[in-house]
């Protein structure tokens, strides 16, 4: 007998990290770290209801989200850095700090 909840916690974990990608650019470009919080209430509710859930399978991947969601919060503030650095492009459209831009060392 086979058993695939693993390889479907690997394909969801896979499938949630290629999500998370654009979410963290897009987020970054168009409101800058400024909603970093919403990825941390996320993540936590995520945690919650991964204790929650009996289903092993389903408790796993709410875990794999949630955590994906403490990860982006990491990748957003990179991603800030990665712009500053012209690595993404600006937004033209998106008021930015210019003491941010001017000093970057100022900050860390």
């Amino acid at each position: 007998m086979f058993y695939f909840t693993g390889l479907l916690i690997g394909a969801f974990s896979f499938l949630v990290i290629g999500l998370f990608h654009p979410i963290v650019i897009k987020t970054e470009y168009y409101t800058g770290t400024r909603y970093w919080w919403i990825f941390l209430v996320v993540g936590i509710i995520g945690c919650i209801a991964a204790m929650l859930v009996w289903n092993l399978a389903i408790s796993s991947m709410l875990s794999v989200f949630s955590f994906s969601c403490f990860w982006s919060i990491k990748e957003l503030f990179e991603q800030r850095e990665r712009v500053k650095k012209g690595w993404f492009p600006k937004n033209p459209n998106r008021k930015y700090d210019n003491e941010l831009e001017e000093n970057p060392s100022s900050h860390e």
